[in-house]
């Protein structure tokens, strides 16, 4: 690690960002969870990043970062990557104070995301959709912040966002009156974890602090393990605001000393908090904003009696996800399977499969078949939503009983990342 490089982040910077920003952003809800206390024998508050103006909690570090700057700079006007909130909390610092913004975002960000940032930048932004992923849009705005000599707003990688982030920590202990014993944070670029575990830490060194991460985007993870920041090969963009291949060089010189546990967890298991939370509370979060509530799961034998705070830390999900949401959620319980079948063209051979295979809480949930007249056999793509993970067993049986040739898709078969 390069010497230049803090491998701290001193607390009365977060107490100063606390100072600009106070008047900005809201002091969102510490909220008690009585559904997700119950499930875990624990007292589990939300923190509600997702009430913010921008409806996560990037507005913090941005406003901090963007109200430091020189007159001339502010002239100049700065520059922004990012997947999605980020933006949106530079274009909301850009409109109040009175600032040029010029912001890159990748194609594939959701277009409610979109619109918010364009919504909330109004005449004061310029937005620039580029490339696949953050990486390729934070490589083009680098490209036009180092031509045009204006000020680069990053994501995570600076302290004076870090510190912006921090200040939940500030109000989470005035919320709560006393010290969490745990805190789950989701991790992206690791901004937020270092500002606000770096604080927690300063004032009660026995806070534990979980990192959780996406299985399909585990850059701090593999960054801790490597004892370095290491650059993924590739990430899954389903949960896009975290879905980051590199960490900071900052956030990972402070994070490494502060982080107590790290999560993987699955992005069906996401989905599947997307959707308890939004049933049982009414909550809409984007899939970051729940990762830290599904990372419970795996805490379930550590939190028991205990006192754990979750970061929501973002509500800008686009409703038409929904549907994949809903899809990636039962294929990760085990309730929903793809088969390619071998059908005998003779008359009544699905009738026999829906009288003798089908079990009677098995449903059909897709179906596509084109006959084929000169062969015995034809395939068909066959999608089957149980009522309970247990009846998948029986019904591989009752499909071998009756001698079909059948193929179950896996999760990395082509076929199956075509249907979902």
């Amino acid at each position: 690690m390069k010497k230049d490089i803090p491998e701290k982040l001193e607390p009365s910077l977060v107490e100063e960002a606390y100072g600009r920003i106070h008047e900005v952003i809201i002091k969102t809800s510490l909220r008690l969870n009585k559904t997700l206390s119950a499930r875990f024998g624990a007292t589990i508050y939300l923190k509600r990043e997702d009430l913010q103006p921008v409806r996560s909690y990037k507005v913090r570090g941005a406003y901090n970062r963007i109200s430091l700057l020189t007159p001339q700079e502010r002239k100049k006007g700065v520059v922004c990557a990012s997947a999605g909130n980020h933006a949106q909390g530079v274009a909301f610092s850009c409109a109040k104070l009175g600032i040029k913004g010029y912001i890159y975002m990748p194609k594939n960000t959701p277009r409610q995301k979109v619109n918010r940032v364009q919504a909330l930048g109004e005449k004061w932004i310029t937005l620039t959709l580029v490339g696949d992923n953050f990486d390729e849009a934070y490589k083009n705005a680098r490209a036009f912040c180092d031509k045009s000599r204006k000020t680069f707003i990053h994501p995570f990688d600076d302290l004076q966002v870090i510190a912006g982030q921090g200040t939940i920590g500030i109000e989470i202990l005035d919320q709560l009156g006393r010290s969490p014993d745990y805190v789950l944070v989701p991790i992206g670029g690791g901004g937020l974890i270092s500002g606000l575990g770096s604080y927690l830490k300063f004032k009660d060194e026995r806070i534990q602090v979980v990192g959780v991460e996406p299985v399909g985007a585990p850059s701090m993870a593999e960054s801790l393990k490597a004892g370095k920041v290491v650059t993924l090969p590739k990430v899954d963009t389903f949960v896009d605001g975290v879905a980051v291949k590199t960490v900071g060089v900052h956030t990972f010189a402070i994070a490494k000393h502060i982080i107590d546990t790290m999560l993987l967890v699955p992005e069906g298991k996401v989905c599947q908090e997307m959707i308890s939370l939004y049933q049982n509370d009414g909550l809409v979060t984007e899939p970051a904003g729940a990762l830290s509530v599904a990372g419970l799961e795996q805490m379930k034998d550590k939190i028991k009696g205990k006192v754990v705070v979750c970061i929501v830390s973002g509500g800008n999900n686009d409703i038409s996800r929904y549907t994949e949401v809903i899809e990636r959620s039962l294929v990760y319980q085990g309730l929903k399977h793809y088969f390619v079948i071998e059908f005998s063209q003779r008359p009544g051979a699905l009738r026999t499969y829906l009288n003798d295979v089908l079990g009677p809480t098995d449903d059909i949930t897709f179906f596509e078949y084109v006959k084929k007249n000169n062969r015995e056999h034809g395939p068909a793509l066959v999608g089957i939503e149980l009522a309970q993970k247990r009846d998948f067993e029986p019904l591989l049986k009752r499909m071998d009983k009756v001698g079909l040739t059948y193929e179950l898709l896996k999760n990395d078969s082509p076929v199956f990342r075509f249907l979902m």
